[in-house]
């Protein structure tokens, strides 16, 4: 596995590459899709799972389930959704989740990240 700068980042991918090795690799690519798209991101561990801010201004995160990857976005209420992929009745935040890696293509993850800004 490649090892990341942030030591809180590469401890909790070591940790849950034990338990579930192919939602850790949907989390991994999920996470690459997000700094391709927003190189100058940074990222911690919060709420149980990985945070990204810009500006230091939170606008996702990727959270581990037992059935699925789920991918935040705290201004979801804003995106544009021509399919109905995302999920989530509250005021501001919706999210996709993601069961298995062909969805990242399927869901387009990328499509919606690009839009997370």
């Amino acid at each position: 596995m490649k090892k990341y700068e942030n030591a809180e980042v590469q401890k909790f991918l070591d940790e849950i590459s034990m338990v579930d090795a192919e939602k850790t690799d949907t989390l991994i690519e999920m996470r690459e899709i997000i700094f391709e798209t927003f190189p100058e991101t940074k990222e911690r561990i919060m709420y149980g799972g990985i945070v990204f801010f810009f500006d230091d201004e939170m606008f996702s995160g990727l959270f581990l389930n037992k059935n699925h990857v789920t991918l935040e976005f705290s201004k979801g209420f804003l995106m544009k959704d021509p399919n109905d992929f995302l999920d989530g009745k509250g005021k501001y935040r919706r999210h996709l989740k993601i069961s298995a890696k062909e969805e990242i293509v399927n869901k387009k993850v990328s499509f919606f990240v690009q839009q997370a800004l």
